[in-house]
This record gives structure tokens, C-alpha cells and sequence, in this order.
């Protein structure tokens, strides 16, 4: 089964392909993971991807489409992969489909996991990190058992300027025009399957699973 999760920034991505990742036996693939995987083995292209984010600038759609290729070549990835982060533009979305056909396969559904824009800045403002430790929680999803402090160093927790509501909202209004067309190209293959992402990791993820067994 190879699945593509769209979704804005907040919708559970990460979190819900993690758990199909387990269940169905096939890695998840994010962008941000392969990236520092093909820096820390110093891969060519891996290297290449550091200067562009040593320099603070993006890295090139030639770069990550490379890198993403490699990953899709690995042995873990002959039975299926979930790719999350991958693609966020058109172009990326058609080199996609070029290394599929090297490969001999197809994307089999993209999941588009929905939310109202309010409930996704909540979910985002809301985070608090522990600067010390690592350690994540939330003011109202997953709160620490001391307010502002961390359960496991007892550090006092802070909230990341990419998680300040207006950074948040900007950082939505970016990628919603970018996701709109991801929707359109998919839909328009009859890939595209729409599921909320609202009531829960639980919940959610039952219906993901429902629906991915349906159409297996």
C-alpha cells in the first residue's frame, strides 16, 4: 500500500501515520527524517541538502525529489511507505509520479486529513517545549502535572516562536494555498479521500484504519 498524508500544519500527520505505520508493516516516510538521515551518512545529495540549510535557505525541489528517490529505492520500502511531507507543490507531486513508474508502482490513496483552521491554532499555540530535556505537552491536550513545568527535569517549559498564534496563522494561510492544488491534482486522478482529523488520536486513527483496510 503506498499512501500519501496531506494535511495543514496541526492535523496529526505525523502522529497518525506513525500509527499506520505499525499497523500496516510499511515505514513512514517524512521529509524531515530522510533529510537529516541522508546529512548524517553524508550522501551527495544528503550533502548538498546541508548547505542549502546551513545557509537558512530552502532546499532545491531537485534535492529533495533526489533524496526522496533514494528512499523510495530502500528494501523496507518494497511493500509500501506512507509519505508525509511529500509532495507540497505540483512539480513535486509529477516527479512523484515519474519515480513510481521507474519503480513499476502507484500511489494507491492520498489521505487528506481535515480540520477547521481554528482548531489547528489551537492545537499549535498550545504546544510547550522543555528546552532542557526535549519533553512536549500541551496546555489543554496534554498538559504537564505543574503548570509551566516540565514532569521529567522540572525545567520551566516554553513556547516556540513557530508555535505563537500568528506565526501559526501565517504558517496556515502558506501552506493552504499550496495544499489546494495538491487536493485538486489528486482528486482529479481519484486518489484523494478526505477524513477528519478532529475527536481524538484514537478516533482518528480508527477511521484512517477503516478506511485504508476498505480499500486495500
Amino acid at each position: 500500500m503506498n499512501l500519501i498524508f496531506l494535511g495543514l500544519p496541526g492535523a496529526g500527520k505525523g502522529t497518525q501515520a506513525k500509527k499506520l505505520e505499525e499497523d500496516l508493516s510499511i515505514p513512514h516516510i517524512a521529509t524531515g527524517d530522510i533529510f537529516r538521515k541522508a546529512i548524517k551518512e553524508k550522501t551527495l545529495l544528503g550533502e548538498k541538502a546541508k548547505s542549502y540549510i546551513d545557509a537558512g535557505e530552502l532546499v532545491p525541489d531537485e534535492v529533495t525529489i533526489g533524496i526522496v528517490k533514494e528512499r523510495l529505492n530502500e528494501e523496507d520500502c518494497k511493500k509500501g511507505f506512507i509519505l508525509d511531507g511529500f509532495p507540497r507543490t505540483i512539480n513535486q507531486a509529477e516527479s512523484l509520479d515519474d519515480i513510481l513508474d521507474d519503480l513499476s508502482r502507484e500511489v494507491d490513496m492520498v489521505i487528506y486529513l481535515k480540520a477547521k483552521i481554528s482548531k489547528l491554532v489551537e492545537r499549535l499555540s498550545g504546544r510547550r517545549v522543555c528546552p532542557n530535556c526535549g519533553a512536549t505537552y500541551h496546555i489543554h491536550n496534554n498538559p504537564p502535572q505543574k503548570e509551566g513545568i516540565c514532569d521529567k527535569c522540572g525545567t520551566e517549559l516554553i513556547q516556540r516562536s513557530d508555535d505563537k498564534e500568528e506565526t501559526v496563522r501565517r504558517r496556515i494561510e502558506i501552506n493552504e494555498e499550496k495544499i489546494k492544488k495538491l487536493i485538486d491534482y489528486y482528486n482529479n486522478k481519484g486518489l484523494l479521500y478526505e477524513v477528519k482529523s478532529t475527536g481524538g488520536i484514537d478516533k482518528v486513527h480508527s477511521r484512517l484504519l477503516s478506511l485504508v483496510k476498505e480499500n486495500s
